[in-house]
């Protein structure tokens, strides 16, 4: 593309009313289907299992019965496969009538009536990427109303067969066109995931204008090794990634696959906890019919997801990689606090790994730590005295690190974790955080 035709481009993009309907200012959390259940739409011989109304309104009501939706995870997520081959007569996309009878407005009122959200896919392309119907830059438009009349309450928008010029010209026309139908719908671009997804290729202040959440990079496969390729990726690149998050512009490093196969428990909680320190999107992708007690633990960790769901959308950062194959990450929070995650990339067994707050950029001063996944306050550290953790190989130890002065609060917070009663940080100013 020349310089002309790109500056004509950008002109016609910057006609684009900013997506500013003050949704996800905080990173969404639910649950999604393609991970765990991809593009199954056998539904006479897997009936519970394929893409269907059925799967949604088992989801629905796992999240509204098991403590989900209390804890945050409100959206419901339709991914691929969910259209019929064919628009109906008037160019609208619809479901396929075998697998969705009700129709997807009946889902949605069932979803909305358990108090969830119902989210949805499209893909800007010829076909989705399984080969459905695509929404071509001359359909955005019929599709967004459609989707608006539906109920729906999120579009995840993809961008298989489709070139560079129509995703420029088509994230930013979405983007729009919701605006246009009234609807409050949180907006998930896959477009900088087609393009390299880092500077030069990704504007991403211009993306945080058009978009809610955004996918950077390749899918998540249900493996540790496909975990540890997202985190190295991530970090390696957080210099340009981690300015570009914030209230209702968030990074996406893609589902959550705790409960599924691929992930031992300590993988899992190394999830999470990584999770929770890059501000990401808390989406499952599980069959939560069927989830044992360690994976609902750890989804269900009230302080992780508090961490996660901190009022001053911070990203966090990898601090430190350790030649003894320990890496530091670390999150500024609301009330001067901060949230610490020493990740093991060992093999062989649990690794003693010291350290002390000051050689972690802490200010002088006196902290306590509270154990994430233990549950536990460490003693009081100044920030001079040396600690050690001890980390399982592919395992977390992640603390909540505050100042004595919060100890009261921590305290009352602790008894609430201890209750079962639902956490959520207090939301306040952003207060002084140390700064690396």
């Amino acid at each position: 593309m020349g310089p002309l035709a790109a500056t004509w481009l950008l002109a016609m993009i910057s006609l684009t009313v900013a997506l500013d309907n003050g949704l996800l200012k905080t990173p969404p959390m639910g649950w999604m289907a393609w991970e765990r259940f991809r593009c199954d739409v056998d539904c006479k011989d897997d009936p519970e299992n394929c893409i269907g109304e059925g799967l949604f309104r088992d989801m629905a009501d796992r999240l509204a019965e098991d403590g989900w939706k209390e804890l945050g995870y409100e959206y419901v997520i339709i991914d691929d496969c969910w259209m019929s081959m064919l628009r109906d007569e008037q160019g609208r996309l619809q479901p396929e009538p075998s697998r969705f009878p009700g129709g997807i407005p009946k889902l949605a009122r069932y979803i909305h009536d358990r108090g969830l959200k119902l989210g949805i896919y499209a893909d800007m392309g010829t076909h989705t990427c399984m080969g459905f119907p695509g929404t071509t830059l001359d359909k955005i438009e019929i599709d967004a109303q459609t989707f608006a009349s539906w109920g729906v309450d999120y579009l995840k928008f993809d961008g298989c067969n489709s070139n560079a010029v129509q995703q420029m010209l088509g994230y930013p026309l979405m983007s729009k066109a919701l605006n246009a139908t009234g609807r409050p719908m949180a907006y998930s671009c896959s477009w900088p995931v087609y393009v390299g997804g880092l500077p030069l290729n990704v504007n991403y202040t211009f993306l945080g204008d058009i978009c809610h959440l955004w996918r950077n990079y390749y899918d998540i496969q249900d493996s540790w090794d496909s975990l540890q390729s997202i985190i190295e990726w991530f970090s390696n690149n957080q210099d340009d990634l981690q300015p570009a998050a914030g209230p209702g512009r968030w990074n996406d490093p893609d589902m959550l696959i705790i409960g599924n196969f691929g992930l031992s428990v300590d993988q899992a909680r190394s999830q999470m906890a990584l999770w929770a320190i890059m501000a990401a999107p808390l989406i499952m992708s599980n069959d939560l019919r069927n989830l044992d007690n360690s994976a609902r633990a750890i989804l269900q960790n009230k302080m992780a997801i508090a961490i996660n769901q901190d009022p001053m959308g911070i990203q966090g950062r990898r601090l430190l990689q350790e030649k003894s194959h320990i890496e530091v990450y670390w999150r500024p929070l609301s009330h001067s606090a901060s949230a610490l995650v020493f990740l093991s990339r060992r093999t062989d067994m649990p690794y003693h790994y010291r350290s002390s707050l000051a050689k972690l950029h802490y200010d002088t001063g006196n902290y306590k730590a509270y154990d994430v996944f233990a549950g536990s306050t460490a003693k009081v550290l100044n920030a001079s005295t040396e600690f050690s953790v001890s980390i399982n190989p592919s395992g977390v130890v992640m603390w909540y690190v505050y100042t004595e002065q919060q100890s009261k609060q921590m305290e009352k917070l602790h008894y609430q974790q201890k209750k079962a009663s639902q956490f959520t940080f207090h939301k306040a100013k952003p207060g002084h955080h140390t700064v690396l």
